[in-house]
């Protein structure tokens, strides 16, 4: 038995089964991520690994199997991405300015799920600096891999926990997703990736890059996997405003989907779209037809204004979220400051990456006197366009299929100097944030180089279920 082949799933039964304990789990995964140290080119999922906490939690929870008061989830470990608050260790966001920095609580995901179910923290997961890039190239901490040909990008910006995933260094992880930033990293490294409903995750000790967009979601081997993790993440938080109230119910996947009627927007089939991409989307179209479902002919027609609209509301809420770091509270102090506002521009100009520093100025121009109206407000407007378009869709569908990202996984360093360019890579991904909707990106087939494709499955209001036994029959 190969610890690192088996899923969430497999793993627990063997922990129920006693044929595994946590403790040699978690083993096998810290070994996998030292060799992986030690490899030429390595994936570089981690930004921290946090080997001694892991290893005495392994054991806290080989206690608590004993005694019998475990969960399917307790002594299996996982990876948190470094947006998310473990108290006592650092939060970097993958940015130097925040070096030095220990949070001083936990976010409410870490207390789900390590405090409540007793899954074991392997570290903090790489990923673009603010959770701001599409490849997780942006990282002050060095690029992250694809598993799959490690001279290409894992996508981003949750790309070291749909790495660590892909590459066998974690069963299972947690992202956040603003973007797309789940889907498109789970796409290309060919792992499961959901994006929940707005609000079924609490954000609280979730680094904010723009709060109304962003949601956290699990990163896994297989549906079935993804929702454990969801189940076990999805509460009400009184701490989070956004939070939603409402009764949850267990999940019954099985894949069955006959008569369902499964929307096709004309919108996402573009020209220039990948050919492998193209034909894998369509192969999965004529799978779930065959399984029963029906297929509806859609449109969605704002969608050609998503990517503006989002790269003005997500820089403007990032300009506002980031205004708090200025070396008097977190991380970094530029020392040779001899004046209160020289301290925070040279904070601010050391600390922040390029792409930080674009988003920050393009927020801060949008929110500015004079161009509120004409750019923020309008693009709020046609948010609520876009959302609309989906109502009307759903009203006749019970989920929409699309692609998730228009090309596999690019190049290291083949998109950095053209941000239009990298903004694109989440074009397909962007407009289910903006209308606060779940999606699940699923593994479906591969290009002929052997790289990852996934499709997505997006759903109305609070259909996690329903997206989700979609994605069991693609990946059945």
């Amino acid at each position: 038995m190969n610890i690192l082949d088996l899923t969430v799933k497999e793993l627990s039964g063997a922990i129920a089964k006693k044929e595994l304990n946590s403790v040699e789990i978690t083993q096998a995964y810290l070994d996998a991520i030292e060799a992986d140290h030690k490899n030429p080119k390595p994936i570089n999922a981690y930004i921290s690994v946090l080997s001694d906490l892991a290893i005495q939690s392994a054991k806290k929870a080989d206690e608590r199997i004993a005694k019998g008061n475990a969960t399917p989830l307790t002594g299996i470990p996982v990876a948190i991405k470094d947006n998310m608050n473990i108290k006592g260790y650092p939060t970097t966001c993958g940015s130097d300015i925040l070096t030095g920095y220990d949070t001083t609580y936990n976010a409410f995901v870490v207390e789900k799920l390590i405090g409540e179910h007793g899954m074991i923290p392997l570290g903090k997961a790489n990923m673009d600096e603010f959770a701001m890039g599409s490849s997780t190239e942006t990282s002050f901490y060095g690029i992250t891999r694809n598993p799959y040909d490690r001279d290409r990008i894992p996508g981003g910006s949750s790309g070291g926990s749909a790495a660590a995933v892909a590459g066998k260094l974690a069963p299972a992880a947690l992202g956040s997703d603003t973007g797309g930033s789940i889907r498109q990293p789970a796409s290309l490294c060919g792992v499961v990736g959901l994006k929940p409903t707005y609000g079924t995750v609490s954000r609280y000790g979730l680094v904010a890059f723009a709060s109304s967009l962003d949601q956290i979601g699990p990163l896994t081997h297989t549906v079935d996997d993804a929702r454990m993790i969801f189940e076990a993440l999805s509460a009400y938080d009184p701490k989070d405003s956004t939070s939603l109230d409402f009764q949850r119910k267990p999940m019954s996947l099985t894949g069955d989907i006959k008569g369902m009627k499964i929307g096709i927007p004309k919108e996402y089939f573009l020209d220039g779209m990948d050919k492998d991409v193209e034909s894998v989307i369509n192969a999965t179209i004529k799978k779930l037809e065959d399984k029963g479902a029906k297929m509806v002919d859609i449109s969605l027609p704002h969608t050609e204004y998503a990517v503006p609209t989002y790269y003005i509301v997500a820089t403007a809420e990032a300009s506002s979220n980031l205004e708090r770091y200025d070396g008097v509270k977190y991380g970094k102090r530029d020392m040779d400051a001899k004046f209160l506002s020289d301290m925070y521009v040279r904070t601010r100009s050391g600390g922040f990456g390029e792409e930080v520093k674009r988003r920050i100025m393009l927020g801060t121009y949008v929110l500015s006197a004079g161009y509120y109206d004409a750019y923020y407000m309008k693009a709020l407007k046609v948010r609520t366009l876009i959302k609309r378009d989906f109502e009307k869709a759903f009203e006749k569908t019970d989920a929409i299929l699309t692609p998730v990202s228009p090309t596999p996984a690019f190049k290291i360093g083949e998109k950095t100097d053209d941000p239009i360019a990298m903004y694109l890579s989440d074009i397909f991904t962007i407009s289910v944030n903006l209308a606060g909707i779940p999606a699940v990106s699923v593994p479906a087939g591969m290009t002929s180089a052997g790289l990852p494709i996934g499709a997505q499955v997006i759903g109305n209001l609070l259909a996690e279920e329903t997206i989700l036994n979609i994605a069991k029959a693609i990946e059945l």
